[in-house]
């Protein structure tokens, strides 16, 4: 399951995002997107999770719980059109 993570501190990096979902269950990869000019991180990402009931518990458990010093937005991504 893709999972989209939302309002990240922008000093977040990747892998303590992952070691955060790792607590649910594997995490195969982890991507914080960044202003293609700058690097600066756009304050989201995605989270692949290959078993969707870990995928889900981590969902349930995150979404709008505090992750340095902010409330993420936690839910399955929409798939792109």
């Amino acid at each position: 399951m893709n999972i989209y993570i939302g309002n990240l501190n922008f000093r977040v990096k990747e892998p303590a995002l992952q070691a955060a979902l790792e607590v649910y269950g594997e995490v195969t990869s982890v991507r914080i997107i960044r202003d293609r000019e700058t690097g600066r991180s756009k304050g989201f990402g995605f989270v692949e999770m290959p078993n969707d009931e870990e995928a889900m518990k981590a969902i349930e458990t995150l979404n709008d719980s505090e992750f340095e010093g902010r409330r993420m937005i936690v839910k399955e991504a929409l798939h792109r059109q």
